[in-house]
């Protein structure tokens, strides 16, 4: 940078010098008053080039200035063009590396963050159904033997506890089941989409118009878990927050991409990104994928993953023969 300067400054004023040289323009030794205005053009043009001149030069920093104020490893894909040449461009290809070694790391510490929070959700999940889920099994057949048993004014209140124990097992059930999706390793995607529709429905009350393509690309299983909890994300803030009265969920295949879509009709207003976003985010970039969400107040808010395939899309006789 210093060198580019010297150089360029060195330019203005050396040609600055011949032209004063080879022009008719004379300077007494005694500067006269006709000569000053010849003297302050001269001391005007010079400045000009070189302010035109140092600013193209160091235009590339303006735009790594602005690149510095708005990057966000979460969103990705902000780096900017090697348009300088000498130091700027050792500066730009640096920043650029650093943008891609912290995003590096920060997908693998993301990585490691989300296997262990799926590991824990498995344990916990496992120890609903295996130990509370069993204990209040035990609990229910027990009541079912004293209701047998017990007199007739007794009845209905055992009753109302066996109903009791009888939904917080239901509860546990479905807890277990947001926990660890087994229907999506049993049944695939696809089948764990509608179950996560359709118990979503039942619980909101908001009904959900569903538009899957059956004939989706290969997907791994990882992909295919990222697209089941960032749909299930959204459909949890669509609960809590949008107050919509519908909402759109939509897996279709689009060029060599899955797209899953999640829009809602509700309040349409996201006043910042809370841990449930970041963390939709984080998931989409640890498989390549583009996460967009859009709120319209007054309109409701559509989530947008769009998920690169790991295979082409099956043609119609592959899935007649499936």
């Amino acid at each position: 940078m210093f060198r580019r300067l010297v150089v360029l400054n060195g330019l203005v004023f050396t040609i600055g010098t011949l032209v004063l040289a080879l022009s008719p323009a004379t300077v007494s030794s005694r500067v006269r008053l006709a000569e000053i205005p010849v003297l302050i053009v001269g001391l005007a043009l010079i400045l000009t080039v070189n302010a035109l001149l140092l600013r193209a030069s160091l235009a590339p920093l303006e735009a790594l200035t602005a690149l510095m104020r708005r990057v966000d490893l979460l969103r990705g894909g902000d780096r900017l063009a090697d348009s300088g040449n000498g130091d700027l461009a050792d500066l730009i290809a640096t920043f650029n590396a650093m943008l891609d070694r912290l995003g590096a790391e920060r997908s693998a510490s993301s990585a490691d963050a989300l296997a262990a929070q799926e590991a824990e959700r498995q344990r916990i999940a496992r120890e609903l159904h295996d130990e509370i889920g069993q204990s209040l099994t035990v609990v229910l057949l027990g009541l079912k033997r004293a209701v047998d048993r017990a007199p007739d004014d007794l009845r209905d209140d055992l009753h109302a506890v066996q109903e009791t124990v009888r939904s917080s097992l239901d509860e546990v059930g479905r807890v277990a089941r947001r926990l660890r999706p087994d229907v999506l390793e049993d049944l695939g995607l696809l089948s764990a989409m509608n179950a996560l529709a359709t118990e979503f429905s039942q619980v909101s009350g908001v009904p959900v118009v569903r538009r899957a393509k059956p004939d989706l690309p290969a997907l791994s299983t990882e992909k295919e878990l990222v697209i089941y909890r960032i749909a299930q994300e959204s459909l949890t803030n669509v609960a809590r927050h949008a107050r919509a009265g519908r909402v759109e969920l939509s897996l279709r295949p689009e060029a060599d991409t899955v797209v899953l879509r999640v829009a809602d009709d509700g309040l349409g207003e996201v006043s910042r990104e809370g841990a449930g976003i970041r963390g939709m985010r984080e998931r989409a970039l640890l498989i390549d994928a583009r996460l967009s969400i859009t709120a319209v107040p007054g309109t409701g808010t559509e989530v947008r993953l769009t998920v690169p395939a790991d295979g082409p899309i099956p043609s119609a006789a592959q899935r007649n023969r499936g």
